[in-house]
């Protein structure tokens, strides 16, 4: 059962920066891909193999619009690893860029309304877990207020006022499962949360720093 609250979060997520091995070239595709202003990019030779426990979720207005992200990440040089198609949600694909990091691109209408377009309604950083009622728990004790709850699948919690990604708790096997890919990774998580308070880290191993420690230059 789903529950919700209005309550204002006292810290929420302020940037995402992603851990890549070049730069350059991640910048190239993300701005191709077309969430660029989203994100910020950091250089690391971190060993990390298998599924980093985390995705980013795009949503979007129409089936056309999901086509059109889909094809600028693979134009850009992304894998596929599940096509575009139709849910009982709606419609949607996942792929993932060179960097490593999985994108799902999705929507919740089944039909086009008009053209396709270039318009991102949100975007959710999905953090895999493997205790669902601890984490949530761990990041309310942190500061953060919980907008959704789906029993011990899934939450979300409230947004920042200048943040551009909302962030979200899910299950990790679930989480792999849905985006096509095996549950089991090693290593760094290669990617780094910057919050509106002091630096941790959570029960499943994601770093958090003050987000006034990050370089203020977006990717």
């Amino acid at each position: 059962m789903a529950t919700t609250t209005s309550t204002a979060a006292n810290m929420s997520l302020a940037s995402v920066t992603l851990e890549v091995a070049d730069p350059e070239a991640a910048r190239r595709f993300y701005s191709a891909f077309g969430v660029d202003t989203y994100i910020r990019l950091r250089a690391s030779e971190a060993h990390s193999t298998g599924f980093r426990g985390f995705t980013l979720a795009l949503t979007v207005s129409q089936p056309a619009t999901v086509d059109s992200f889909v094809g600028a990440a693979v134009d850009a040089g992304a894998t596929v690893l599940k096509p575009a198609a139709k849910s009982l949600w709606g419609y949607g694909g996942v792929v993932q860029a060179p960097d490593g990091t999985i994108w799902k691109i999705a929507t919740s209408a089944k039909k086009d309304t008009g053209p396709a377009t270039r318009e991102i309604d949100e975007i959710v950083l999905l953090l895999g877990v493997e205790d669902m009622k601890a984490s949530k728990q761990f990041y309310v004790g942190r500061g953060l207020s919980v907008a959704r709850s789906f029993g011990g699948k899934y939450a979300e919690f409230a947004a920042g006022q200048s943040s551009p990604v909302k962030l979200a708790l899910y299950k990790r096997r679930g989480l792999a499962r849905d985006l096509g890919v095996p549950a089991d990774g090693t290593g760094s998580h290669r990617i780094v949360l910057a919050g509106t308070a002091d630096a941790f880290t959570d029960p499943d191993g994601f770093g958090w720093e003050a987000a006034a420690s990050l370089a203020p230059t977006p990717s």
